[in-house]
């Protein structure tokens, strides 16, 4: 298994902060379903990426599925809960439903 470099690491770690700083509903949110729901969404994006070129990589396929899956679940808690704020998500995120 390849080891990634700690260049790598750190782009990875910078790119998740801007992430929950952006979605984040107040100071120090990192668990709120806005912030979860684009963590996730970036990670499909990744993963949906790297399929494409690696079209029989089936245990990442299966990571997908089950990302895609949390994120649904996510989103469902999040329309009963506050229907408004989940509007305002999808929008932002650009996911269609």
């Amino acid at each position: 298994m390849a080891r990634k470099k700690e260049s790598e690491i750190n782009l990875i770690n910078e790119t998740r902060d801007k992430i929950i700083k952006h979605f984040s509903t107040h100071e120090g949110d990192n668990g709120s379903p806005e912030v979860q729901t684009a963590l996730f969404t970036k990670r499909i994006l990744q993963l949906s990426e790297h399929l494409k070129e690696n079209k029989k990589d089936n245990h990442s396929r299966r990571g997908l599925l089950q990302i895609v899956g949390k994120r649904r679940r996510i989103l469902q808690f999040l329309e009963n809960k506050d229907p408004e704020r989940y509007k305002v998500l999808i929008d932002r995120l650009g996911i269609k439903r």
